[in-house]
C-alpha cells in the first residue's frame, strides 16, 4: 500500500496537464481582452468616418434637358 502511495506521489502527469490548460486559459483571456480592445477601437473609427461622412455636403444632381 505504500508503493502505491509513493508512486501516487510521484506521478506529475496530473500536474502537466493543469499547467497546460491554466497556460491555454491564459491564452484565451489574452486573446478575448485584445479581440475586444480591437473591436472598440475599429467601431469607435467606424463611428468617426460616419460623422465625417454626414457632415459632407450632399452632390446636388442636375438633370440634363
Amino acid at each position: 500500500m505504500s508503493k502505491l502511495f509513493a508512486r501516487f506521489m510521484n506521478d506529475e502527469s496530473g500536474a502537466t496537464a493543469i499547467e497546460y490548460g491554466l497556460i491555454a486559459a491564459l491564452i484565451a483571456v489574452a486573446i478575448i481582452t485584445g479581440a475586444g480592445t480591437l473591436g472598440a477601437t475599429i467601431n469607435a473609427r467606424f463611428d468617426d468616418i460616419a460623422t465625417d461622412v454626414a457632415k459632407t455636403p450632399a452632390a446636388t444632381a442636375k438633370t440634363i434637358e
